[in-house]
């Protein structure tokens, strides 16, 4: 038998490879998608962890500030200490960094009835924080428990804070401006402001707190804002 040689011809098709510059240009659009992908994750992930901080940071704004304002509001007009020079009552001290009253404690934080709420605001170095100490008062006066736990943090993180205090001008009849300290502790203001700033610089909602019972320490009629 003869063998057969099958030769191509020259219209004949031969089999052939990817070439070098095929096979970078595969390569080339083969990182440029897993770039873009790898991109587009990047992108969704920090979107995400952004969404969970500012909804974490708000849910943090609502329960500090709903305490404050529940707190705040429920202030009586009973007195916890005694000036010892002009035996004026103390129902309400306020100063910038620092805010004292009676309110009843609801049982869930204690035994009930009339405690002294001190709110301080304590600083280190940069870093500021908000603090609520709470003890009995009995008889116009605040009682001193060896038990009494330790303050109870409030907020922390903060650059700084601030409470001020307004209530009617006598002279004028109407709302005064606001005030860094409150001049008169035997009476109660009408609103108590607290302003907050959290350490990156992002201030927080203003907050401004109506007592109803100021009327009945002297403090006159409610005004709207």
């Amino acid at each position: 038998m003869s063998r057969r040689v099958r030769r191509s011809g020259a219209g004949g098709r031969s089999a052939r490879g990817f070439t070098l510059i095929e096979i970078l240009l595969a390569m080339v659009l083969l990182v440029a998608g897993l770039a873009l992908a790898f991109a587009t994750l990047t992108a969704a992930t920090k979107t995400a962890s952004r969404g969970e901080s500012l909804a974490q940071r708000s849910e943090r704004e609502r329960a500090v500030e709903g305490f404050l304002r529940k707190r705040i509001a429920a202030t009586r007009p009973i007195p916890f200490a005694f000036d010892q020079s002009t035996a004026v009552p103390q129902r309400f001290v306020g100063e910038p960094d620092r805010l004292r009253f009676v309110a009843d404690l609801p049982d869930y934080l204690g035994q009930g009835g009339p405690y002294l709420h001190e709110f301080s605001i304590q600083s280190d170095g940069d870093q500021a924080r908000m603090v609520l100490q709470l003890s009995m008062v009995l008889a116009g006066e605040t009682i001193k428990d060896e038990r009494q736990r330790p303050p109870e943090l409030l907020v922390e993180g903060l650059k700084s804070a601030r409470f001020r205090y307004r209530s009617v001008d006598p002279q004028r009849g109407e709302l005064g401006e606001w005030q860094e300290r409150w001049p008169t502790p035997d009476q109660l203001p009408l609103f108590v402001e607290v302003t907050m700033t959290d350490r990156d610089g992002r201030a927080w909602p203003p907050l401004v707190v109506s007592l109803p019972l100021a009327s009945a320490s002297g403090g006159g009629f409610v005004p709207e804002l």
